[in-house]
């Protein structure tokens, strides 16, 4: 019903991007989210559109190269674990929907940690664990239905099986929360959207 419009503008507005600011899209893939950070940034900024998959950021350069906003945007790609930047680089890290499918999220969320630079914010949008009991009942219904609307629509049903183990596996709210203070990030909270199906994770690098 295009919610995740209003999941991504939200988003957006929680990584306080200002015009000259280094962003890292993290598991970027398609490119949304750095094609709406580009402009925001402006020409003395920069968008580090960077995904392990490079089938998928091609597709992402692709879109972004249509869209004329290549001046500002550099492809990488790099593995979560190990990022292969300087430490200190970010004003921000965002990586919407990416954790989840990271082997190991505690290396992931200490290396995101090492780039930023100092009073950076790590954004992480995730699917998440519903709040409300009836909600969370009626979600797994509806979660269990997509891998046989996957397999009627693309003739794919392994895929969103996968998605639906790897949400159900994902850490809850406070969980990640904690992961993250593990890391070295600060003054970290969360924000639930749609009563906790998905949730918006927000943690600093110290000064």
């Amino acid at each position: 019903l295009g919610s995740h419009r209003l999941i991504k503008r939200f988003t957006v507005e929680m990584t306080a991007l200002r015009t000259g600011h280094k962003v890292l899209d993290l598991a970027g893939g398609t490119g949304d989210f750095s094609i709406k950070f580009s402009p925001i940034v402006g020409e003395s900024g920069q968008v580090v559109l960077a995904d392990i998959n490079e089938a998928m950021l091609n597709v992402g350069r692709d879109r972004v190269i249509d869209k004329g906003l290549s001046k500002n945007i550099d492809f990488v790609q790099v593995n979560a674990e190990e990022l292969p930047f300087s430490d200190n680089t970010f004003d921000c890290i965002c990586i919407a929907y990416g954790l989840r499918n990271v082997t190991d999220k505690d290396a992931a969320l200490a290396s995101m940690q090492r780039v930023l630079k100092p009073g950076g914010r790590l954004i992480v949008l995730e699917f998440s664990k519903p709040t409300n009991d009836f909600i969370g009942k009626a979600y797994d219904v509806y979660s269990n239905l997509w891998p046989a609307a996957g397999q009627l629509i693309t003739g794919d049903s392994d895929s969103y099986r996968y998605l639906v183990e790897s949400i159900r596996m994902h850490p809850d709210q406070e969980t990640l929360k904690r992961m993250m203070e593990a890391a070295g990030l600060e003054k970290c909270k969360y924000e639930n959207v749609m009563s906790g199906i998905c949730a918006i994770h927000l943690g600093f690098k110290p000064h």
